[in-house]
């Protein structure tokens, strides 16, 4: 205990949990004890790390340190772990400004374990050129007399995510949403940037961002505290304090426009394709209060949680498209932005007549308002969601962690997020005196919200061709610069490791 600064604690009183954060006095890391009676054990250590281009840095170094470490030196330590761990949750997670490597085991020791084989493999991965051209891309050439190819795990990977219409959609509604920080590039990595990453940058993110000092470390569970931070000690010990690393990551605030914009792009599709748009607010330039956070909640599920829901309705009877785009929304990263429009949009000019569909029925709301038992049902759903919280199959520890982190990764409180009772109570009052809440949290951050940008996804049946032909013409300038004997060393293509077959989840925000 004398190696760690007791920061704060508390009872989270709606789950029954108490909560302690620490400081490691050595590195600065911080650590999130939560003491449930709850044997499905939870551990998680996230870094901040936002990249500044779209080589898909955070994406590649979450697969590469996985293949291997100082104390676990085999290629493929997590296949073992799959076939004797009784883990209950055993992933990786990246996001566009962190990186998660949460575990779950319901047996001590083979929780215990887990956790060393997960922090020896995140501070002292096996990281070699090799792993960058295993995980993230190279050349690859069955004969020397074929033309030369993309090769990667993750090269592969996302060639998949942008073959998809609403994936290309969504990520180019983020990067606009955000010019001028980090959520303005891809963290995943677009297939056309991947292959300007080079060694170099890529050991280096490591050995700037993979440090304690950028960490946040949680653990949830029935197990004693003491020996968490015993355990954590063995690795934080051997490190010294980087305050650098923790002032490099901070993720910087975007500023908001004035004035909306608009954006027209092209998607590859076949001759069937058909258009999708939506309309995009960036909601926030500074933090959002628990109170405003809760509302903007309920006021997302009056206008789209349902199908009745106005706005919701409106749109999926307009017959402009064949489907509704809702997601609404997103609290995730350190900025909340709304999104809502249609996909399947078979004529072109009906775009144009979604985006006014979607801004007057705002308008005819925010004069109108929602009837009371609307409210009530919205209210009474999202407490109930709360109450019960049920993840599925989900560790209820790890939709803590994740909950603490929207609020614990841009330093500040923790364990605000894992409380409820107050703002729910605050915004019954408001609205049992009459108060117009949700008519005003329109106006604000929608109707009078000038940054607002309109993305339009129209089908190109030759785009896909295009992309090729330009990866070609890549790859034979490369090819024509290589001796038969350098081309030779790419003949043998790497193994394909176990990360790759992966499935990268990006949860959306939870309580």
């Amino acid at each position: 205990m004398d190696k760690f600064e007791h920061i704060k604690e508390d009872v989270i009183e709606e789950y029954g949990a108490k909560v302690i954060l620490f400081r490691h006095k050595k590195t600065g890391a911080e650590i999130m004890s939560v003491t449930v009676p709850d044997e499905n054990k939870v551990f998680g250590i996230t870094f901040r790390t936002p990249p500044n281009d779209s080589t898909g840095i955070p994406h590649i170094l979450e697969h590469s340190v996985l293949c291997g470490s100082r104390k676990y030196p085999v290629k493929e330590p997590f296949v073992e772990l799959l076939k004797g761990s009784m883990n209950t949750f055993l992933n990786a997670f990246t996001y566009p400004d962190r990186t998660c490597y949460p575990v779950a085991s319901q047996n001590l020791k083979d929780f215990y374990n887990l956790i060393n084989v997960y922090l020896d493999s995140v501070l002292h991965p096996a990281l070699t050129p090799w792993t960058l051209k295993q995980e993230g891309w190279h050349y690859d050439i069955e004969d020397p007399k074929d033309p030369l190819t993309y090769k990667g795990v993750v090269f592969n990977e996302m060639k998949g995510v942008y073959s998809s219409p609403d994936a290309v959609h969504g990520r180019t509604c983020q990067q606009a949403l955000f010019p001028d920080n980090t959520y303005g590039v891809d963290s995943g990595g677009d297939p056309a940037v991947i292959p300007e990453l080079t060694w170099e940058n890529f050991e280096g993110f490591h050995k700037k961002f993979y440090h304690p000092s950028n960490s946040r470390i949680y653990f949830y569970g029935d197990d004693p505290v003491p020996a968490r931070l015993e355990l954590i000690e063995q690795y934080l010990g051997e490190f010294e304090a980087k305050p650098q690393a923790k002032a490099e990551s901070v993720i910087g605030w975007q500023k908001k426009r004035d004035s909306p914009w608009a954006i027209e792009q092209h998607y590859p599709a076949g001759d069937d394709g058909t258009s999708l748009m939506t309309v995009n607010w960036l909601i926030n330039d500074q933090p959002l209060t628990p109170q405003e956070e809760l509302a903007l909640d309920v006021m997302d599920d009056l206008l789209l949680g349902t199908p009745v829901s106005p706005l919701y309705k409106k749109l999926r009877e307009s017959g402009l498209g064949e489907s509704v785009i809702s997601d609404g929304l997103e609290t995730v990263l350190q900025q909340a932005t709304y999104s809502v429009g249609i996909k399947g949009i078979k004529d072109p000019a009906a775009i144009d007549k979604v985006e006014k569909l979607i801004l007057d029925t705002l308008t005819e709301l925010s004069h109108e308002g929602f009837d009371e038992s609307s409210i009530e049902a919205s209210l009474n759903s999202l407490e109930f969601r709360l109450r019960e919280f049920n993840t599925g199959g989900f560790p209820r520890g790890l939709s803590y962690m994740l909950g603490a982190l929207s609020s614990w990764l841009y330093d500040r409180d923790p364990f605000e997020p894992l409380r409820f009772e107050k703002p729910l109570a605050d915004l019954r009052a408001r609205l049992a005196s009459g108060e117009p809440v949700f008519q005003e949290l329109m106006n604000k951050y929608l109707i009078s919200n000038g940054h607002r940008v309109t993305v339009k996804s129209l089908p190109d049946a030759e785009l896909e061709e295009k992309i090729r032909q330009r990866e070609v013409a890549e790859l034979k300038a490369v090819r024509d610069k290589l001796s038969e004997t350098r081309s030779r060393r790419w003949w043998k293509r790497p193994r394909r490791s176990w990360s790759a077959s992966r499935r990268r989840t990006r949860p959306r925000s939870l309580p």
